[in-house]
């Protein structure tokens, strides 16, 4: 029997469009065309002037050749450019692939060649590493480099044009269309990569188009929030903030240099409502001396993500003005997942029992389908007793689509119907999930993923050692810092200074431990170094 609620009743473009988080930015400059939309030093631009900059970027690429399945690479700051990148290039149909900062230049040759980078636009601060990337890369972008005016960088200025150029030629009226499908990629980030070079992530226009309004309820977005970039725009594309803020029409005030004057100032002075960071960013802003501080007469949002912040930190923040809300994801879940829903009744508890509810993950962000804690080789869900150990596990539209060019890790990653997310966690009785462990032994320093065997390899090319397990080290500023653990060879020498330069020569010195100690490794009867023991020894270290 035919089913009468689907006879003749098909999907249209009367009834049906393809999910986009574009439109979040035409809609804002349509009904708030005159509403500030940035910040950025003295300059103000209006929702009006950011839509048609965007869309004068997506023309002008055009006339370049880019459109769909193309990959358009940014290596830029928290500027206005980066916003732009956000609208213009999935304007094309292309997909922006955001470079961390940080890196090295081997890492991001890498990146450029894996992606097949048509056009690469870079900040003359990163001159540097770009140069050095591009001689290291087989693929040949088209080079654009971005001067901020307002905050004026030294480098070279690589390639045929600049940004503002390239732009000025290009259509303010532009007409874009929304991707054909909206499971087509809006975005490329990358993965800290722990075992070998590091996987393409990649979003859907429909899961960046969810993830916009789920952002706006986890986070308690008002009308017009003031939203400070505190967050690297490169990190999961800043949690898709940059999508977010236009679904209330807020206003994006960019921070070049995360420093605690500088922030103190925008806080003050813009009225932010909202801003985002890892525990660093906290430690910043409470460790800031008296004259770098300024008084808040209003109550700020700050969304946290990495270590849940220890009891004093949160008792600190509270009494400086800011209201913390702790979430959790990974890149391949376009950010924060899960959220650490605040329940009124635990506000009677002491301070030691709030910060153990604060230390929980949580529950299920609003766009997200399903989590879970399960046994990774049964896959059934573990007791929900907060003790029993298993694998925390994501099903939804907000998971990514998989790896680039890497089907094995894709099909290994949503083994059983559900994305692995690699993490170790239990499941309490009233549905919060706590993490407790990290399989991957991923470190997490000042909201940057670290790979442990990226930084052993490294140690192990040095002549004098033998044997090397590097472990996370808990560190009160940054979350945690790399600790490497180091047998040398008979009758070699090498001091942790030696080892320390050795690895700043050669990767990016955010990745390089801080701490290293030589010692015989622990190892069980088959020979594996018991990483666990060694995390233990590196609590006790000072």
């Amino acid at each position: 029997m035919p089913n009468p609620y689907s006879e003749n009743l098909d999907k249209t473009p009367a009834n049906h469009q393809p999910l986009t988080p574009i439109g979040f930015l035409e809609r804002a400059a349509r009904v708030f065309p005159d509403h500030t939309a940035i910040v950025h030093g003295a300059r103000r631009v209006p929702y009006r002037t950011f839509w048609e900059n965007a869309r004068r970027l997506a023309s002008a690429l055009a006339a370049r050749g880019i459109g769909s399945g193309d990959t358009v690479s940014v290596m830029l700051a928290n500027t206005p450019a980066m916003l732009e990148a956000h609208y213009g290039v999935p304007m094309t149909g292309a997909v922006l692939h955001s470079i961390n900062t940080r890196l090295d230049p081997a890492i991001v040759a890498f990146q450029l060649d894996h992606s097949s980078s048509r056009v690469l636009i870079y900040d003359l601060e990163f001159a540097e590493t770009v140069e050095k990337a591009l001689a290291l890369a087989r693929t040949r972008p088209l080079v654009i480099h971005y001067v901020d005016t307002e905050f004026p960088q030294s480098g070279a200025r690589l390639g045929e044009t600049d940004y503002d150029a390239f732009t000025a030629a290009g259509d303010p009226a532009y007409r874009w269309r929304p991707p054909a499908d909206e499971w087509d990629a809006i975005s490329l980030n990358y993965t800290s990569g722990t075992t070998g070079n590091p996987k393409g992530v990649v979003y859907h226009h429909r899961g960046a188009y969810l993830m916009g309004y789920a952002n706006v309820v986890a986070a308690g977005m008002g009308a017009h929030p003031v939203y400070l970039w505190t967050l690297p725009m490169f990190h999961c594309n800043g949690w898709c903030f940059p999508w977010s803020v236009s679904v209330v029409a807020g206003t994006h005030v960019c921070l070049r240099w995360v420093r605690a004057k500088a922030m103190y100032e925008a806080l003050a002075e813009h009225r932010v409502t909202h801003l985002c960071g890892a525990p660093i960013v906290m430690a910043t802003l409470l460790n800031a001396p008296p004259q770098e501080r300024r008084p808040l007469a209003h109550k700020v949002r700050f969304i946290t993500a990495a270590a849940p912040p220890p009891e004093a930190v949160l008792a600190g923040m509270a009494e400086a003005g800011f209201e913390v809300t702790h979430v959790y994801g990974l890149t391949e879940t376009y950010g924060p997942a899960v959220v650490n829903e605040w329940k009124a009744e635990w506000d009677g508890l002491d301070g030691a029992g709030q910060a153990a509810k604060k230390a929980r993950q949580g529950v299920r962000y609003h766009a997200l389908e399903a989590l879970t804690v399960m046994d990774p080789e049964t896959m059934t869900p573990v007791p929900a007793d907060g003790e029993t150990l298993g694998e925390v596990m994501f099903r939804g539209n907000i998971v990514m689509k998989g790896y680039l060019r890497n089907p094995e890790a894709t099909r290994e990653a949503f083994a059983g119907g559900w994305f692995h997310s690699g993490d170790l966690g239990v499941m309490h009785p009233d549905g919060y999930t706590q993490l407790k462990d990290r399989s991957k032994d991923i470190i997490i320093s000042g909201g940057e993923n670290i790979s442990s065997i990226e930084v052993e390899d490294v140690i192990y090319k040095h002549p004098a050692v033998q044997a090397v397990a590097v472990v996370a080290k808990p560190d009160e500023k940054w979350g945690e810092t790399p600790c490497a653990f180091v047998e040398l060879k008979p009758a070699a020498n090498a001091t942790a200074d030696d080892i320390i330069a050795w690895c700043r020569e050669r990767m990016a010195h955010f990745k390089c431990p801080r701490h290293v100690v030589f010692t015989e490794l622990p190892k069980t009867s088959t020979g594996k170094i018991q990483k666990f023991r060694l995390r233990e020894m590196a609590k006790a270290e000072p």
